[in-house]
Parts: structure tokens; sequence; C-alpha cells
């Protein structure tokens, strides 16, 4: 290595991101990573490991897991658990513990890529020329550095409206997760699943939350489990402003929280509403960090109104020596394990020969809502779309878990559905379920749906007793309300 002043370091590999410079030094290449987080506005950013690990999965199902403690607590009474003391819950104990816990997967990965050889560089990294990236540090000094080839991985960041008072005194989920204060009443804009989510768990915390709605719940998700997740929030105590955006935020009152005004309009005529909060959470969707790495230097071709990047099968951008995975890709899923995936994939095939691709379709999530929801493959509406209502049959079954009974709450709030296509042997495509644990559910049923399971074998195979995971292979019917299988 030659550091320093305006030299040129030259590389095999460089990427701007986190998720896959350990692989490709598996294969005793020279790999950089760049890694830097501009502050939010409210000044806060983090460490390496990206968006998932710090502000995103991994503080955000912790909180989930703080708000399910308070529903087991309620519940443990009807199960002979006996307390007399008030049970309160402290924000400040939750955010430390959460943030101790992020602190040291940053430190992990900071060991691994030393451990695999791995240089890293805090540094913001842009293209200037042909094989060339400019990493300027959070001192402004900069270097520039060569590489035959090049990885981007630079995620996406939060939406702001474009209102006045929203950058001055909302936050986002940038900034949520490791606030110092209890939000206290907080006003939720969005529809997205990062903003029920967070509502989700901010209620489940004990607090008073509104979710303001421009249109529908989880758009790109099955509406009619998202519709679902809506009602039983709102059965739950959340409050939802459906049809209407905010055009202004005010303070009213500075604090930790402080009080602030939100004025807003309807989506569907003049009317105007206005409401005080302690915190105004915006959660309206996230921008591709693309448009200030000097792609334009280099040619690679964005899509200007998103800034997604498009790329091939093979993630490859249309400049050949320039590779791009994750969030910022053009019509793929914007899921952390399908970037590492991807990634890794890539990686393989450069360096050790391989040839699988990533499969962008048959792909698990979970939205952790208070009632999780757990989905892999299309859902009916997409079903529908591609292959024809003729063709498409839809199997459900709503559900009453047993740990629910004792404490009588939510009965048959829970719900299976699996989508079938009947020209293909009724090979199930789509599979959602929407109940506690939905994730740890969805996980095993996605294997059986990536070797291409069908309906007859779903059927065929015999369930544990007494578990949700049983309702999508016993007791489930079709649309028409014919049973297809039960015991």
């Amino acid at each position: 290595w030659h550091v320093g002043g305006n030299s040129v370091n030259k590389l095999t590999g460089w990427r701007i991101g986190g998720l896959t410079p350990r692989e490709a030094a598996k294969y005793e290449k020279k790999v950089l990573v760049l890694d830097f987080v501009p502050p939010t506005p409210l000044g806060n950013s983090w460490g390496l490991g990206g968006t998932c690990v710090n502000v995103g999965c991994i503080p955000k199902k912790l909180m989930h897991q703080a708000a399910l403690l308070g529903q087991a607590l309620q519940d443990s009474r009807k199960f002979g658990w006996q307390f007399t003391e008030e049970v309160k819950h402290n924000w400040m104990t939750m955010t430390e513990s959460v943030q101790n816990y992020i602190g040291s997967l940053n430190w992990g990965y900071r060991v691994a890529l030393r451990e695999k050889k791995v240089t890293y560089e805090n540094a913001y990294g842009e293209f200037v020329g042909p094989h060339t990236v400019k990493a300027t540090n959070k001192r402004g000094v900069e270097k520039l550095y060569t590489a035959e080839r090049f990885l981007i991985a630079t995620g996406e960041r939060p939406r702001y409206l474009g209102i006045p008072g929203d950058k001055e005194y909302c936050i986002s989920s940038d900034d949520l997760f490791s606030l110092p204060y209890c939000p206290g009443k907080t006003l939720v804009v969005g529809a997205s699943y990062v903003a029920l989510e967070c509502a989700g768990f901010l209620a489940g915390l004990g607090l008073d939350v509104t979710v303001m709605v421009r249109s529908i719940l989880l758009r790109g998700f099955d509406q009619d489990i998202a519709n679902k997740i809506g009602a039983y929030m709102e059965e739950h105590g959340i409050n939802f402003i459906r049809e209407f955006v905010p055009i202004k935020v005010e303070q009213v009152e500075e604090g930790t929280p402080g009080r602030l005004k939100v004025t807003a309009k309807s989506t569907k005529g003049t009317q105007i509403i206005e409401g005080e909060y302690n915190t105004v959470l915006l959660a309206i969707g996230r921008d591709a960090c693309t448009r200030k790495i000097g792609l334009d230097k280099v040619g690679v071709k964005i899509n200007e109104k998103t800034g997604k990047i498009p790329v091939n099968d093979e993630e490859q951008t249309n400049v050949p020596y320039i590779y791009a995975v994750g969030d910022i890709l053009q019509d793929k899923l914007e899921l952390t394990p399908v970037a590492i995936r991807a990634g890794r994939l890539l990686v393989q095939r450069l360096y050790a020969g391989a040839t699988s691709k990533c499969d962008y379709v048959n792909v698990p999530t979970t939205v952790f809502t208070p009632l999780e929801y757990g989905a892999c493959g299309y859902s009916e509406e997409t079903a529908v779309e591609k292959f024809g209502e003729e063709n498409v049959e839809v199997y459900h079954s709503h559900f009453w878990p047993l740990e629910w009974t004792v404490p009588s709450r939510d009965n048959n709030k829970c719900y299976a559905k699996i989508i079938c296509n009947i020209q293909d042997n009724e090979r199930v495509i789509g599979f959602h379920v929407l109940g506690p644990n939905a994730g740890e559910v969805t996980q095993g049923f996605a294997a059986a749906i990536k070797c291409g399971i069908t309906k007859e074998q779903l059927d065929s195979t015999i369930g544990i007793h007494p578990v949700c995971a049983e309702v999508c292979i016993h007791s489930i019917v079709n649309s028409s309300g014919i049973l297809a299988y039960a015991v």
C-alpha cells in the first residue's frame, strides 16, 4: 500500500457498503470497503453494519420484543402469575441495552474484516473517473483508489416530506432507535412496514400512537392481509387518520419531548385538520443513495425518477466492471438477506467459477407488526395478475393460537392463506400467515416453496400439534369455503 497525498492505490475489488467483502477475501482478492454515514438532520450516525444492524431489522425486532413482553405480562395473570407492584416501561433502559448490543455487532464486523485482511475505511466514496474512486473521511482528507471491479451497496435513507418543519422537528427511523428520551404521544406518518412496525411497538410500550395514512397500507404486500393488520392495530388502540397528509409541522414547546402542532390536508378534498403531538415520526419511504456518488462520471445509468440502478440477472450495471446489490436495485426486493445472498453469489461467479444466480421471487419476509405477518412468493393480487384469476386457487383459514385461549384474547384474528397455480399441479406460489412467530413459521415453509411444493404434498404432511403452523397444512379451505384437508 502507498497511502497519502494524491497517491492512487491499486485494488482488485472495491465496494461501497458492507455486505460481501469477506466473501471476496476468501478467494485471496485484495478488497477495500468504504463505509460512511452522513448524519441525519438531527445529527445521528452509526457504525459499521449498514441500515439493518444499526437502524433497521435488529433494533426494530428488539423493540418489538419489548412490546410483546408487555403483552405477556398481561397474559401471565391468567396463567397464575401474581405481582402487586405497578409494572412500568423505561425507555432509556431499553434503548441503552439495544444500543449496547448494536455496538457489539459493529465491533464484531470490524474484527471480522481485519481477520480476513479486508481494508476498511470510514470514508465517503464517489467515482471520479474510469476504475477510480475518491474517498473522503470525516476530516476532509481525500484519497484516490483504483480497482478492477466495483460493487455498489449504498442502500437507502428515509425520505422527508419537503414541508415546513419536517427536517427541523420530525424524526425518522434513523433517529428513533437511539432517541435519548421517551417519544411520548407520537404521530407516525406513512403506511409502509416501517411505519406500522414502529407504530406497533410504540403502542405496545404504552404510548399514545396515531398513524396518518395517505392511501393504502403496506403497498406491495397482499392487501387482504394488510387490511387485517390495520384492523387489528385499530382494535388495540392505535388511531388511524386516513387519506390525509401533513402540510406543516410547528414547534409549540421545546423539550425532550417537546410539543409539535401538525397541520394536515385531505387527499380527497380541501379539509384541513390540526393535532398536537410530542413526536412526529416520518416513515413515508426511502430514497436510494445513488445520486451523489459520481455515477454520472463513469456512465452508470440510473432511473432518474427513483435513483434505482437497473442491472442484468447477474447484478451487473450497464458499465461492465461495476456491479450493484441491495435496496438500490430497480424492481428488486429491499431486504437485507437478499442483498447478502446476491453479493455472495456474485463474488462466487466472479472468482470461483460458480453459475448460480439470486432468486428474487421465492423470498420469505416478515413484517413485525403487533400481529406478525410472514410472506413468501406472490401476493393474491400479483398471482392473479400474472397467472389469471381462473388459474389461481386460494386456500385460507382463521385460527386462534392456543397460548391466547387462556387469557381469552383475539379469537380468530390470526389468519393463513396459501395461493396455488392450478395449471402447475397446484404448486404453491404464495404463502401468507398472520400470527405469533410468523417469521419462524414462514422460514420453514419458504424452503418447501423453493423446492416446488404442491398443495397435495402440503396436505400429505403431518402437522405438529398444538402449534400455529399446523393450520397451514390442516383445516385450510379454498376460497369457496371447501375444506381442503382435515384431521
